[in-house]
């Protein structure tokens, strides 16, 4: 009987982990504009199909553009 109370409390403990790890996993960087990338500050310009210039293509990322290529360059 006791054994039988140790293997339900661990299958419990399983399921809530894998619940957790499962709805942590989908935060950063889900959705647009994507949340919790951070870009390094770096001058690497990348111009997107939406007309906007962007410091780098980290920050074209997170702001969900397309069709970027680098700044100078035709599209």
């Amino acid at each position: 009987m006791k054994k039988l109370s140790l293997v339900s409390k661990i299958a419990v403990a399983l399921a809530l982990t894998a619940g957790a790890l499962s709805v942590s996993a989908v935060q950063p960087g889900s959705g647009c504009p994507r949340k919790g990338i951070y870009c390094l500050d770096v001058w690497k310009p990348v111009i997107c199909s939406n007309g906007v210039v962007y410091s780098n293509d980290c920050y074209a990322y997170v702001a969900c553009a397309t069709g970027c290529v680098p700044y100078g360059e035709a599209m």
